[in-house]
């Protein structure tokens, strides 16, 4: 298979995640009744946020407030609050992604980094790590109709980048709703890292057709998987 895309979440599998989305979702709701840190309602919450890790924020903050009004307020809460933590230094890459990302660019794929954040908390993240110019694509869920798990983002960097097979993408993510995303979407290879909150067994059931250590391992599977030369 000619490879030529490879989308790759962002928080959990290229970026580090160290809790700041539970501690940006924390200030986020701290204004909600019933969502008082250590109150029922909070633990009952936090465990949503974990469980719909990778979907669109602004989806979760709906499902959990149901008012378009307070999730919409607590969506731009979260964003300051995250922004904050990208402003006080605390989002890194994962060990060895910035070299993984070349490899991949090296063996011709395209790269598209994908988010369930919004745009503002995207940019601030892709700022302060350097990586405007290192990748060909940033997708969030407000450039596409649906966020994950649905196949928008995919789709729509298969279309930006001008791909001409699905089966030659790509997708690495850190939950079941990157794998969902990618399966959805047609992708050849979609394989889940454990950098993130899931484990194998989540991995395995959301059907992911590989599991890797980290993103690290990405390019040495590609290579892996080229036709030798008779």
């Amino acid at each position: 298979m000619n490879w030529q895309l490879a989308c790759l979440d962002m928080a959990g599998t290229t970026v580090r995640d160290e809790g700041l989305v539970e501690k940006a979702f924390t200030v986020a709701v701290a204004a909600e009744d019933g969502f008082t840190l250590g109150s029922a309602g909070y633990e009952r919450a936090i465990r949503f946020v974990r469980e719909t890790m990778g979907q669109s924020k602004i989806e979760v903050f709906r499902a959990l407030l149901g008012e378009e009004h307070r999730a919409a307020a607590a969506n731009a809460r979260f964003e300051v609050a995250y922004a904050d933590l990208v402003r006080a230094g605390h989002v890194q890459p994962i060990a060895g992604a910035e070299s993984a990302i070349r490899a991949l660019r090296s063996l011709g794929l395209s790269i598209a980094l994908t988010t369930g954040f919004a745009r503002a908390t995207q940019d601030a993240i892709l700022d302060a790590l350097g990586w405007r110019n290192l990748v060909d694509l940033a997708l969030c869920p407000s450039d596409v109709p649906r966020g994950r798990p649905y196949p928008d983002m995919v789709l729509a960097a298969v279309l930006r980048l001008g791909v001409t097979d699905v089966r030659s993408v790509v997708v690495v993510g850190d939950t079941p709703s990157d794998i969902y995303s990618g399966l959805r979407a047609g992708a050849g290879i979609v394989a889940g890292v454990l950098t993130g909150l899931s484990d194998l067994e989540a991995f395995s059931a959301a059907g992911a057709t590989h599991v890797l250590t980290s993103v690290n391992e990405l390019p040495g599977l590609l290579r892996a998987m080229a036709p030798r030369a008779a």
